[in-house]
């Protein structure tokens, strides 16, 4: 016996069927985290190290020895603090300020440590405190340094002063390690020094500009950073100016 099957059809029905519109989108939140300028410890930070150790290039005072108990000080104040203060400064969307105070926080750090290793003789310091290694990290940080003092450019002239004179003093440093010049040296330590009073009046002058609400010291704020609008993505965390 044979049949033919039956097709059976699946089609749904269309009759009576309304279409939903979908749901409406939330409104988008924007939640607001003002954080103050890192650049206020960072650069402390950065002044307090730079001073005491470009006291000791430039001669006025001191010997080897004075380097190892500069350097625990110099490890955390002008290091391991600044070095936060660079990474708060990707929370504040700068790019500049975390560049420089990740750079020059990472090397205080490491000059600190460097010290520690001669105060236990696990390394031997050259009689003169000079050496080629020295020397060609100093180049390292002098180009860094030099291209960050031309982005600071299009900020304000107060942190341009302070990387064109860290960066002029980190070339003369190179330098003088590479030719055993202690005249160099000094030299650099004079250049280090201007740029930690430059350090110690920027951040001041950030300072006083979030507790007085107003500029009490000028930083020379260029004409392209004070035309950056405040909200906007890219230029400062949502609901406060630029970080530096």
């Amino acid at each position: 016996m044979s049949a033919n099957p039956r097709i059976v059809s699946s089609m749904p029905s269309t009759t009576n069927t309304t279409m939903t519109e979908p749901a409406a989108a939330p409104a988008p939140r924007i939640y607001l985290q003002p954080i103050a300028p890192p650049s206020i410890l960072g650069l402390y930070g950065f002044a307090g190290a730079t001073f005491m150790v470009s006291a000791i290039l430039a001669h006025w005072f001191g010997n080897q020895n004075t380097q190892l108990v500069v350097a625990p000080f110099a490890l955390v104040f002008g290091g391991l603090a600044q070095f936060l203060a660079g990474m708060w400064a990707f929370k504040a969307r700068d790019g500049l300020a975390t560049a420089m105070h990740g750079m020059w926080g990472s090397f205080w750090i490491a000059y600190g440590i460097l010290m520690i290793l001669f105060a236990n003789h696990t390394l031997q310091m050259s009689p003169n405190g000079l050496s080629q290694g020295f020397g060609f990290w100093f180049i390292v940080l002098a180009v860094i340094t030099w291209t960050g003092a031309y982005a600071a450019t299009a900020e304000n002239w107060g942190l341009t002063s302070v990387l064109v004179f860290l960066a002029a003093g980190s070339t003369l440093f190179a330098i003088a390690n590479f030719v055993g010049s202690s005249g160099i040296e000094a030299a650099a330590g004079w250049a280090f020094f201007i740029s930690s009073v430059c350090a110690w009046y920027t951040a001041s002058a950030l300072m006083f500009r979030g507790s007085f609400g107003r500029d009490i010291l000028p930083l020379g704020m260029t004409q392209h950073a004070k035309e950056k609008p405040e909200l906007a993505a890219g230029y400062g965390e949502p609901g406060v100016f630029h970080g530096q």
